[in-house]
């Protein structure tokens, strides 16, 4: 299967978990590539950055201490395309890379993408999802969930996205 790869490595600040990636994305091989996608915008403006990037940079963000992923690796045209199947095949393993490399803080986009991951990775049902920092850890590695940055997700202004990732900041 063609889908992201994940960057991933020990000592992160902050993992970044996706809900999948889209078709887009892995046909140019890149996160967030998607031109109408705020995440690059946001991220850029929240001061977790040392220096701007983008998705053709998307492999640099460890160098920054981030890293990034997805509950599930299929890429799809958008979210309603996944099925049960595909969280219960891939939330477990989404588990495993996270008590595996320890990230300070596992920071999911989006309520649907933390709320899949706790039934299918942890067991767990929660049907309501604060946006914020999470009771629950993954290991050692504290949980924070912020709006998801795609189009398709206006309640959530650029504005907010920014404020979002900052308070995640304030996390580490």
């Amino acid at each position: 299967m063609d889908t992201l790869p994940d960057y991933l490595q020990k000592n992160l600040d902050i993992v970044l978990v996706g809900l999948n990636p889209s078709l887009y994305s892995v046909e140019v091989g890149h996160y967030f590539a998607t031109s109408r996608n705020r995440f690059w915008r946001a991220i850029n403006r929240s001061g977790l950055l040392a220096e701007p990037l983008d998705s053709a940079t998307d492999y640099k963000l460890p160098e920054q201490g981030i890293g990034l992923t997805d509950v599930v690796k299929r890429p799809t045209r958008g979210a309603s395309d996944l099925r049960a199947a595909d969280y219960r095949e891939w939330a477990p393993v989404l588990k495993a890379k996270m008590e595996r490399f320890q990230p300070r803080i596992v920071c999911f986009h989006g309520a649907v993408a933390y709320r899949n991951y706790l039934r299918h990775g942890e067991g767990v049902r929660q049907s309501t999802i604060e946006l914020g920092l999470q009771r629950r850890c993954i290991g050692q590695s504290k949980v924070f969930v912020v709006p998801n940055p795609s189009p398709a997700n206006a309640a959530y202004s650029l504005d907010s996205l920014v404020c979002w990732y900052r308070r995640m900041g304030e996390v580490i």
